[in-house]
């Protein structure tokens, strides 16, 4: 009686776990626990196996890289008539109405190509002031912009960074043809956003070497607009953008309050995004903490996919160490390699900046590299850089003083005294660290933007109200800076 029993009455979970059983063994460790533990089987009907994925770029990701394996794993479980149907979860945490659908065989690639709107303009013909280059100059040739060393085989991928080189690694391999259009790239300064965004170019134009690709920051955006306007040259200026296959726009956050910026920018955007161009944007901060932007402008930047970038944990610093010094071919014992990684916790730039003086020091002085030199230039740096706190260190220090352990902190319990130290290290993360209010939730117990945001505002009010409190806020804060 089992065995004729009809393929459709197996239950969704129990199909999903006999196929991530195959996968597992197929993909690596790593790929499987981003790409595939995520997934959450929906429901069996019809030999379709409906399976909710966390974003578009989840769903754009698996067709592009896991497809085949997929259409095999589920034939040989419900048959040659398989079907996947996906339930991409959107930002509003609900499901999308008309669930992305694949049937086997897969669509081809000219089904899944998003044909783009007509240029209103033919860029071998057309004459404009390209603004990279010397004026005068009749037809588009642009200079990227893009530091060779910011390539992809250059860039350490770790758990703090793994989704957005992921997304940013995608991208590059279909410009413009993706769901993560505009890929935004958020974080806090020396993470690496303008690393990552120029390895994309620097792979599209490997790729696509027809494609014109541009980087250029934000500021110097303004500063070209506002000479155009000076020039007369405001059309040129519009026309020169419109024209440029992947644009990628470092520190889209100093845009802020410049209104007229804002308003080309919006029209350059539209209009690229409509032709099926490409757009990478870098920020410090998530769009929905963007302060002084059009709201226009912040509903765009949200229409693809937002990725963070976040400190280094000790084993990715470790591996950024290593490979810089192989790549500059000096020779360093790992006891001096893991003394810095765990003294310069903040950022890649601060750790890159540590190395380079240790080396300076070597070489200056004409002193050996050894771990008593980088204990006595650690210490040093620290001394100079002490104003910039860590998250973790601030956390640590909050922790002793409560005399909790930082593991309850970074816990889920809801008990009074925790939640008030939690609150707390929130509390001077925000007002002693130039962390995003993401940065900070994420790495104090995974909580989100408004979660801190609530903490600041019930710590600021207990200070009003509760002497006590204020007081032992004084000390925390003492400790903090001493």
């Amino acid at each position: 009686m089992l065995k004729t029993m009809n393929k459709e009455t197996k239950d969704h979970e129990i199909i999903w776990n006999k196929c991530l059983q195959i996968i597992k063994d197929n993909v690596p460790s790593v790929s499987f626990r981003t790409w595939f533990e995520p997934i959450i089987p929906v429901k069996l009907k019809d030999n379709i196996l409906t399976i909710q994925v966390p974003s578009p770029f989840f769903y754009e990701y698996l067709e592009e890289q896991y497809i085949d394996l997929l259409k095999k794993i589920l034939r040989k479980e419900l048959g040659q008539d398989a079907k996947l149907e996906y339930n991409v979860v959107i930002e509003n945490n609900a499901f999308s109405s008309q669930p992305y659908t694949v049937r086997f065989p897969t669509r081809s690639k000219t089904d899944l190509k998003n044909k783009p709107l007509a240029v209103p303009m033919d860029k071998d013909e057309i004459s404009v002031r390209n603004p990279f280059i010397i004026p005068g100059l009749k037809k588009l040739h642009v200079d990227p912009q893009l530091n060779p060393e910011y390539s992809f085989a250059n860039f350490v991928e770790g758990n703090c960074n793994r989704l957005a080189r992921s997304a940013g690694y995608a991208v590059s391999q279909k410009p413009g043809k993706t769901a993560f259009n505009p890929l935004f790239v958020y974080g806090d300064s020396g993470l690496g956003k303008t690393h990552l965004a120029q390895a994309i170019g620097i792979e599209v134009k490997e790729k696509f070497p027809e494609l014109t690709v541009l980087y250029v920051t934000a500021n110097r955006f303004q500063t070209q607009f506002i000479e155009s306007i000076r020039n007369n040259t405001r059309n040129d200026f519009l026309h020169f953008y419109q024209m440029i296959d992947v644009l990628i726009v470092d520190d889209v956050h100093e845009f802020a309050g410049k209104e007229k910026t804002q308003d080309i920018f919006f029209h350059v955007f539209n209009h690229l995004h409509q032709s099926g161009k490409q757009l990478i944007l870098t920020s410090d901060k998530a769009p929905v903490e963007l302060q002084g932007l059009e709201q226009r402008l912040l509903s765009r930047f949200k229409w693809g996919l937002s990725t963070d970038l976040q400190s280094p944990e000790f084993e990715t610093r470790m591996a950024i160490l290593k490979k810089k010094v192989y790549n500059d071919g000096i020779e360093m014992s790992d006891e001096i390699l893991e003394y810095i990684a765990t003294y310069i916790s903040t950022n890649i730039r601060e750790l890159e900046g540590a190395l380079i003086s240790l080396l300076a020091q070597s070489t200056l002085n004409k002193k050996e590299i050894t771990l008593d030199l980088a204990r006595k230039m650690i210490d040093k740096l620290i001394k100079n850089t002490h104003k910039e706190l860590s998250i973790d260190y601030i956390q640590k220090v909050v922790c002793d003083y409560f005399g909790i352990p930082i593991d309850l902190v970074l816990s889920k319990t809801r008990k009074r005294e925790i939640v008030q130290a939690r609150q707390v290290a929130m509390f001077f993360s925000k007002s002693l660290t130039k962390s995003s209010l993401t940065t900070i939730g994420s790495r104090i117990g995974g909580k989100d933007h408004a979660t801190v945001l609530h903490a600041c505002k019930t710590v600021n009010n207990l200070i009003e109200t509760d002497k006590q409190f204020r007081l032992q806020i004084e000390e925390i804060e003492k400790k903090l800076k001493t």
